[in-house]
């Protein structure tokens, strides 16, 4: 079946508008472009029905409003998240963002979901060399850290709130309060990362450095203009490397043993 796009109304009359437009019976015509069409005042009627009012004009002539099938019957395959524009197939180079709407794969918020994606990689990486060490409460911290990213993920894809509030036990306010303050709470001074504090904190601060990188690519996804659309997945992000940074604390006091 052919499909009738805005994009292709566009094209078509980019020098000139019609009074009226003729679509074959047999066309999809998507939601965007019957708007497009209303928007710029232009009858749009169906091929069948011309033919029948060749017959008698005055007679049937308000019969191509009743033929016009509802916008809320036609549910392309695809739709660009861009244009409006249907598609019968996804492009190679195009990638599902909310439902079936497509967007381009180096679209920001794509990017971010691959940050999120690669980050889960580290943790489990991590996860596999601290249990070879026999740390168990951290590769259980870890889990927990795990379940957390994961959950930023399924909000951002879903469009819903993030909602959890405390991560290994703590909740926003103490992570953000003990991060800055590590030798109130853990008895040791702010951590300047070097090779000779050994393998299991260098391989935390190359994960809390990695949320950083998280959190970037998700205030250049969800900026508009100077806004923000997601501050609670960037207050989350923010979170999560504070709750990391007390990890390294933790592990440095000798408290996971």
């Amino acid at each position: 079946m052919k499909v009738l796009t805005e994009e292709a109304l566009r094209l078509k009359f980019k020098n000139k508008l019609p009074k009226r437009y003729v679509v074959n019976s047999n066309v999809l015509v998507t939601p965007s472009a019957r708007q497009f069409l209303r928007d710029k005042n232009i009858e749009m009627v169906v091929e069948d029905m011309v033919k029948e009012n060749t017959q008698d004009d005055n007679k049937n002539r308000n019969k191509y409003e009743e033929l016009e099938i509802p916008a809320e019957r036609i549910v392309p395959k695809y739709i660009s998240y861009y244009s409006g524009g249907a598609l019968e197939s996804k492009p190679e180079h195009m990638t599902q963002i909310y439902g079936n709407k497509l967007v381009f794969k180096d679209d920001p918020r794509i990017i971010f979901r691959g940050k999120l994606d690669s980050l889960q990689s580290k943790i489990i990486e991590l996860q596999v060399f601290i249990a070879s060490k026999n740390i168990i409460k951290l590769v259980e911290d870890l889990d927990e850290v795990l379940n957390y990213t994961r959950e930023i993920l399924k909000a951002e894809v879903l469009e819903e709130e993030f909602n959890i509030k405390s991560l290994i036990g703590l909740r926003e306010e103490q992570l953000r309060e003990m991060s800055h303050h590590p030798k109130k709470y853990f008895r040791v001074d702010h951590i300047l990362p070097n090779y000779k504090m050994g393998e299991v904190l260098v391989g935390l601060n190359s994960l809390r450095s990695t949320v950083r990188e998280v959190e970037l690519t998700a205030i250049k996804a969800f900026r508009k203009d100077f806004e923000l659309t997601r501050i609670d997945i960037i207050r989350a992000l923010n979170r999560l490397s504070s709750c990391i940074y007390i990890m390294m604390c933790k592990h440095k006091a000798g408290l996971y043993k």
